[in-house]
């Protein structure tokens, strides 16, 4: 086990020092997608990685269906392939590699064989990003038995989540937002044992209302709880992060507590995680004080221009809004006569 020691460190370079210590650790490890190793990443996330660990590190041609297909193949045959897919988006190109193939690996071999590959990716919308570069997808692969998907927001999460999912004997999505990789740094621990895939964190503790969040919206979520504890609503902030395994039992645990539910995501609500979550909170019979409430992007495509990306996409005011309705029974005297409608 390596050396633990703290450093300060950007979103990027965190996934950088994951990658790192996975290709120095593990010889099967293999790291490749389009301009990942010699221009060092797109967004500048694997530089220096092709001059440490050689041809381990290699740069591909334009095709995601080959990129996935040759992950899958070199997984059943005992590397742990670590493949880029630059945008999200572009992974649909490739589903048939992600959806039929390498879940299917364990199932359909009776066990004989797995497929301990690692899909990196990020989502979400930037400025200027277009419609076929800013979609939030978590939930299509989500959907699919045999994957794991993680969606990693803080530096230290993106540093521990990624080495779990390196770590883990099945195909896992890690989905970053590209909005992270450079805003700031922070204090981040590294070394130390590795994590099991699995389990959500409490950003906030709260008593009235439980919010269950998970990406770069997280960053809104608690600007708007800060706001919220001002008018006397106590918000807990579960970041889910394991999007699946969904750690249920923790949501429930807190729901339980608060007797209020809202589900905040960058994804279009309909079809999204947030569904399943409020549907599984609802069918578990917890007692619920107010109806939950889900906020998502508005079904529409996400717009290039930043004026109207901003009208699409959930903001910190309508988190706080959707704070004050679920809490509007809670005796401060101020919540209901602050409530705005639903979208």
């Amino acid at each position: 086990m390596p050396e633990i020691i703290e450093k300060t460190l950007s979103y990027a370079e965190c996934v950088n020092a994951a990658l790192a210590r996975a290709l120095d650790e593990r010889e099967e490890t293999l790291l490749f997608g389009e301009d990942v190793a010699i221009p060092g990443g797109v967004f500048g996330v694997t530089k220096g990685l092709r001059k440490r660990f050689g041809e381990r590190v290699f740069d591909t041609p334009i095709s995601e269906a080959a990129i996935l297909g040759s992950a899958v193949g070199s997984a059943m045959f005992g590397r742990r392939p670590i493949a880029e897919i630059m945008w999200a988006d572009f992974a649909l190109v490739a589903f048939d590699q992600i959806v039929n193939q390498a879940a299917n690996v364990r199932y359909i071999s009776r066990g004989a064989l797995s497929a301990p590959l690692t899909i990196r990716t990020q989502q979400g919308n930037a400025p200027g990003a277009c419609a076929q570069h800013s979609q939030s997808l978590e939930a299509l692969f989500a959907h699919i038995p045999g994957l794991q998907v993680c969606m990693p927001t803080t530096h230290q999460d993106a540093y521990d989540l990624l080495l779990s999912s390196i770590w883990s004997d099945d195909p896992t999505v890690v989905i970053e937002n590209r909005a992270l990789y450079h805003a700031g740094k922070q204090q981040v621990r590294l070394g130390g044992e590795i994590a099991p895939v699995g389990g959500s964190q409490i950003r906030r503790s709260g008593s009235h209302v439980t919010v269950v969040t998970w990406g770069a919206m997280q960053h809104r979520v608690l600007a708007a709880a800060e706001r919220a504890a001002g008018e006397g609503v106590s918000a807990e902030v579960i970041d889910a992060r394991w999007i699946r395994p969904l750690d249920l039992d923790s949501i429930l645990a807190s729901v339980q507590r608060t007797g209020r539910l809202v589900v905040v995501h960058e994804a279009h609500t309909t079809g999204g995680v947030g569904a399943e979550i409020v549907a599984r909170v609802v069918e578990s019979g917890v007692p619920l004080s107010s109806p939950p409430v889900r906020i998502g992007a508005r079904e529409t495509r996400i717009p290039a221009a930043v004026h109207l990306a901003a009208q699409v996409l959930p903001d910190e005011d309508e988190i706080l809004g959707a704070l004050r309705r679920a809490a509007h029974d809670v005796p401060t005297g101020r919540v209901d006569a602050l409530a705005v409608s639903p979208r």
